[in-house]
């Protein structure tokens, strides 16, 4: 989100009476030493305190705000200011949460699963963000329960004398230590997870569909039981990653909040795991000459949103702002995933922008 220009108050001659009592962002300028960033759901109440605490009218030079309508406007738009004002510090100033993330570690020659909070490496494949790192080791657990990848974190060095480890044993592993297989039979597993991280598991749940079906029009029904019982494995797996979490690099989804315009909704779009600049979507009379329909507009809105080129450690930023609002307990507004932006859920879309008007 870009910030419109602050409202100011004077800091000598100001009177925090005079403010609105709407949440808001603001920004404390001193006479000495960096500014002081916060966030507040009153902030008439709020400057009225720190000016009889902190003296504020000695101390300060100004005050700068910016009114807000919803919580994920105010940890974006903090984002922003504190990047602005903190560049080599605002990570600590806003003391940004780390989520968890499934990382495929696609650059090792022996592909393998760990569990991270740092996203690094651009060759690599990271799912996320999770709510807490026990729920990506449990998403681990299972999803390599469907696959024979292996669970050893080492750098290995292939051997027909290596000793092993129980996976393979049990024939969970494809065991590329033992050389029971060839690096390239072994980098074909890893493109099947791969796969599946990247569709959210439906790309696998398809194919092993189409060959339970096939199975059963051949009369190999206990094939077909079999497949039937892995394809109910893999959508309870799909189910377990939660509902943002997704491949960073396709994460697109959108936020429906309030705005602090009267008969207006501001939609934030998360695009490839960027959040874009909101963009506000009137409920009032179209002006001349525009689109009248809620879906002609949103599908004009989305035609045109840019595509984001962001590094890695942008990203994380992004997603860690995404996972601080979704998972908490005062999430406010709605969110959608967008599987395709050519094929967007417009009827879904209308209907939340539609319920976050009401409310």
């Amino acid at each position: 989100m870009v910030p419109q220009p602050p409202l100011t108050l004077a800091a000598a001659t100001g009177e925090p009476a005079a403010l609105p009592d709407s949440p808001a962002v603001y920004v404390i300028h001193t006479h000495a030493g960096k500014p002081f960033l916060g966030r507040t759901n009153i902030l008439r109440r709020r400057m009225t305190r720190l000016f009889a605490k902190w003296k504020l009218a000695e101390v300060a030079t100004r005050v700068e705000y910016w009114l807000t309508a919803s919580r994920l406007e105010q940890w974006l738009l903090s984002y922003r200011v504190a990047a602005e004002l903190f560049p080599d510090d605002y990570e600590r100033v806003l003391n940004l949460p780390k989520p968890a993330y499934l990382k495929l570690v696609l650059a090792n020659p022996y592909p393998r699963t760990q569990i991270t909070t740092r996203l690094a490496g651009a060759q690599n494949l990271f799912f996320g963000p999770f709510p807490a790192r026990a729920a990506a080791d449990q998403f681990e657990a299972q999803l390599l329960d469907l696959f024979q990848l292996r669970r050893c974190q080492e750098d290995l060095a292939p051997s027909s004398e290596h000793p092993g480890c129980i996976y393979g044993e049990m024939r969970r592993c494809l065991r590329p230590c033992q050389q029971a297989v060839s690096p390239q039979e072994y980098a074909t597993e890893g493109a099947r997870i791969a796969e599946f991280l990247e569709t959210r598991g439906q790309a696998t749940v398809d194919k092993v569909a189409l060959q339970r079906d096939r199975a059963s029009e051949q009369m190999e029904f206990e094939l077909a039981a079999q497949l039937h019982q892995r394809h109910d494995r893999i959508e309870a797996v799909s189910r377990q990653s939660g509902e943002i979490c997704a491949s960073v690099a396709k994460l697109t989804g959108v936020a429906v909040t309030k705005s602090i315009e009267a008969d207006t909704v501001l939609l934030w779009f998360l695009r490839e795991g960027c959040w874009l600049d909101a963009v506000p979507f009137s409920l009032g009379p179209p002006a001349e000459g525009k689109p009248g329909s809620l879906d002609s507009r949103l599908r004009d809105i989305i035609t045109a949103l840019p595509e984001p080129r962001a590094s890695l450690a942008l990203r994380e930023h992004h997603l860690a702002l995404l996972a601080k609002w979704f998972y908490s307990s005062w999430r406010d507004g709605e969110w959608l995933n967008i599987d395709k932006l050519s094929a967007p859920p417009y009827r879904k879309l209308v209907n939340a922008i539609h319920r976050v008007a009401r409310g």
